[in-house]
């Protein structure tokens, strides 16, 4: 079935490169007015360019770095006063930090992947809640890490902050699982990225699947139609999957 999202409005962040970027269009070709939100002005032009060209949605661009936590609450402001509501959250924009044995990370690392990947998470979500609970179908799309379950060595910060974007994301859908709003964490799997890259920069990219595959498989989850709420979509094996208590 084609998605129609006609006269939605979608917050992506991230999304002026890889996942975040591809997402952006895929909304956009369904007819959705994409809100991009990134810190690279170039990459954002670029997103603006394509999505006229693909000749269906339209996009507004905003530049914001996401440690600017006022700038974030201006956004859900600013959102407001022009739209009245917010259809779709995808909260896509995130950093690796380093891979290094835990004791060697520096603080400053440690608390820029935490910023990034979890206070501002959470601030975003503060932002637009109120947005996302007067639309009649509000889904939000949350990106998460097989690095938050695999606790991988070398991973911890970047497996830490997943972890708890994770938690977050199921606590808000247990808040709201008798509204028509849906919460769900998505889960990329390696993807051609260059975050990937900076992970394994001894891989071929080449034998990963490009991020516009991994983005169609992602997009559904902003249909009006979705039921789940709560789980991790696992676009590898593109399913849902549930949590379960340690055992």
């Amino acid at each position: 079935m084609t998605l129609e999202l006609s006269g939605r409005v979608a917050v992506v962040t991230g999304a002026s490169r890889g996942i975040g970027y591809f997402i952006a269009r895929e909304l956009a070709a369904a007819g959705a007015h994409v809100i991009a939100v990134a810190r690279t002005v170039g990459g954002l032009e670029e997103l603006d360019d394509q999505i006229k060209a693909d000749g269906r949605g339209q996009a507004t661009l905003v530049p914001l770095d996401l440690t600017d936590m006022p700038g974030i609450d201006r956004l859900g402001g600013a959102i407001h006063e022009r739209w009245g509501k917010l259809d779709i959250l995808v909260a896509n924009a995130g950093v690796l930090g380093v891979i290094s044995p835990i004791g060697h990370v520096e603080a400053k690392t440690f608390e820029k992947v935490m910023t990034v990947n979890v206070t501002s998470t959470w601030r975003l979500i503060r932002s637009v809640d109120p947005l996302l609970r007067l639309s009649d179908a509000g889904r939000a799309i949350i990106m998460s890490s097989n690095a938050a379950h695999s606790a991988r060595a070398f991973w911890a910060p970047y497996a830490a902050s997943k972890a708890a974007v994770e938690t977050m994301m199921r606590s808000w859908a247990h808040e709201t699982e008798s509204l028509p709003l849906r919460v769900n964490a998505a889960d990329p799997g390696a993807t051609r990225t260059v975050m990937r890259a900076q992970a394994m920069p001894g891989e071929d990219p080449e034998t990963l699947p490009h991020p516009a595959e991994i983005a169609k498989r992602i997009v559904p989850l902003a249909s009006p139609a979705l039921k789940e709420t709560g789980l991790i979509f696992q676009a590898k094996h593109n399913r849902f999957v549930a949590y379960r208590q340690p055992e």
